[in-house]
């Protein structure tokens, strides 16, 4: 069967237990190969900062990276977090990677910072930057047109590229930006999914059309565990609710056991980590294929993001080939 809508990948470019960081992007890059092989529109990796089970901190480098082991499938970043950057740092980036594989690069960009407030320092970042959010998306997108906001600078590479650019949030700011400036808006639905339908529909609402998009165009994230059988897929489940409560509340060097995850998690603590995945697809394989038909109509999208957040590193392949068997992505 297929989906009436076309169906991307979110890699998290995760590291699992026992692996070394070149494992983990190794397994990234396999994974876009059979991504590639079944049809799937793109593939995107998100900036994170200070979490040693994440290695896409250097986005634009792992892009390129993976560039170079695939042929066709559209590359970008879910997102870079532009704050953390100079708009033609970022140009000259995208633009090298536009320029190198043309046709296959996009990027989508955040306001967040991706990480920590210690870490924020670390990364030199000017707590005032996110206030300047729309002015330095305008003034990135000039860099990679033929027109520049800033006198005498041009972006090399980078300028003529026209590498298209997506909106990415969790909340009505996002989607207003995303609407003023007429791009495409991607909402975190995998993981702050609370203002998702408010969201969309002030993005729909208030959208102007741009020289890039003419119509608004939503995607909306969500979480895939296919398992060949639904008790299975349940345990998959709870083992990454499990680790997200490791993940996120150790604290002071000190990494919360497996049981001690599994306290937090019964308790009123735990309801924060538990609610993060509220937009899940969890079963075999025909289920997770009907909640996806369910959850595009019901985030108003026209494109699905997935990820896979299993822990389990076979598990977390067999969860793609599972929903690679049972659909066939459509493109645009």
């Amino acid at each position: 069967m297929s989906l009436p809508l076309p169906l991307s990948i979110l890699d998290l470019a995760t590291v699992g237990d026992g692996e070394t960081i070149r494992e983990g992007l190794d397994a990234s890059v396999a994974l876009a190969q059979r991504a590639e092989e079944q049809g799937f529109r793109r593939i995107w990796y998100a900036e994170h900062h200070n979490m040693r089970a994440v290695a896409s901190s250097a986005t634009s480098v792992l892009i390129a990276h993976v560039a170079a082991h695939t042929e066709r499938i559209t590359l970008g970043s879910g997102g870079v977090m532009l704050p953390n950057h100079s708009p033609l740092v970022i140009a000259e980036q995208f633009g090298t990677l536009a320029t190198l594989h043309p046709g296959r690069i996009e990027l989508g960009l955040g306001r967040a910072p991706g990480t920590d407030q210690q870490t924020v320092t670390a990364l030199r970042r000017d707590p005032r930057a996110s206030d300047r959010f729309p002015q330095d998306v305008q003034e990135l997108q000039a860099f990679l047109s033929d027109e520049s906001l800033v006198p005498g600078v041009h972006a090399f590479p980078g300028r003529g590229t026209g590498v298209p650019l997506t909106i990415l949030g969790s909340s009505l700011y996002g989607a207003q930006v995303a609407a003023v400036l007429g791009l495409p808006y991607a909402f975190a639905s995998h993981f702050a999914p609370d203002a998702l339908e408010q969201a969309v529909a002030t993005y729909r609402r208030e959208f102007r059309p741009s020289a890039q998009l003419a119509a608004p165009r939503v995607l909306a994230a969500v979480n895939v565990v296919a398992a060949d059988t639904a008790d299975e897929a349940a345990q998959r489940l709870h083992a990454v609710q499990r680790d997200r409560v490791k993940r996120f509340l150790s604290r002071g060097g000190h990494e919360l056991t497996d049981e001690e995850a599994e306290v937090i998690l019964d308790a009123p603590a735990g309801e924060q980590v538990r609610s993060m995945t509220r937009y899940t697809a969890a079963g075999t394989p025909d289920v997770v294929v009907g909640y996806l038909e369910e959850f595009a109509r019901k985030a108003d999208a026209d494109e699905l993001i997935v990820t896979f957040p299993v822990v389990d590193r076979a598990a977390w392949f067999r969860s793609f080939d599972l929903l690679a068997e049972q659909v066939r992505p459509v493109g645009v």
